[in-house]
């Protein structure tokens, strides 16, 4: 038994997944910690990994040439960073920085897309989680964009 599955079952995106599908999450993870400051993703760089945030803050931001990094999350315990390692050509969409000291769990990318050819259902089953994610993203997104333009007069 990998030590880290009692801790991936316990993460609320996890909530509810199969005992088996966990074991093929826990099998591509790893525990990291980032520095304040830190970048873990930027915009256009390969995306193979996502993480789940167990203690710190991390941000997801838009550079803007006029007022520099524009934060568009700010992302907290619990919360998971990182959807492009799941939708090709698995390239960030955002800058992702540590806001703070975090420590998180590292889940492979391109692992759990080599089990997902194994199990179909095991595939299925985290794009309709991270599909939440995704939305969550767009909708934080505009909002940022509206903030900007309404304060850009």
């Amino acid at each position: 038994m990998n030590n880290l599955e009692p801790i991936v079952a316990s993460l609320p995106l996890f909530a509810g997944m199969k005992e088996e599908h966990i074991v093929l999450l826990a099998g591509c993870a790893r525990n990291v910690r980032f520095e304040a400051g830190e970048y873990v993703g930027r915009l256009g760089e390969p995306a193979d990994s996502f993480w789940a945030i167990r203690e710190g803050r991390m941000a997801l931001q838009i550079q803007s040439a006029e007022r520099g990094a524009l934060t568009v999350l700010t992302m907290g315990e619990d919360d998971v960073l990182g959807w492009s390692w799941l939708v090709p050509p698995h390239q960030w969409h955002f800058d992702a920085r540590a806001l703070t000291s975090t420590r998180a769990i590292a889940f492979d990318g391109r692992c759990l897309r080599g089990r997902f050819e194994d199990d179909y259902e095991f595939g299925f089953e985290l794009l309709k989680r991270f599909s939440h994610i995704i939305v969550e993203r767009l909708e934080a997104t505009g909002l940022q964009l509206l903030h900007a333009f309404a304060h850009h007069d």
